[in-house]
């Protein structure tokens, strides 16, 4: 009788990670990108100088706002 030295042994959570993962659906991203809602904004993650970030924030609460006023006469929007 031989040994078969292939197999290693499994934890009782690689057995049940084995079964959550045959249990979970696969789910394809949709093909295409829903329409953006007019005058909708959306939260990025940006990384500007330090002296900018203080120049918008020295006037107070609305900083994000100007910050996006300028960037939109920047872009020519």
């Amino acid at each position: 009788m031989s040994i078969d030295r292939t197999r290693r042994p499994v934890s009782a959570r690689d057995k049940a990670e084995a079964l959550f993962s045959a249990a979970t659906p696969k789910v394809a991203p949709p093909a295409v990108k829903r329409p953006a809602v007019p005058g909708a904004r959306e939260l990025v993650s940006l990384r500007i100088d330090s002296d900018v970030l203080e120049h918008f924030q020295s006037e107070g609460p609305g900083w994000q706002d100007r910050v996006n006023d300028a960037l939109r006469r920047a872009a020519g929007l």
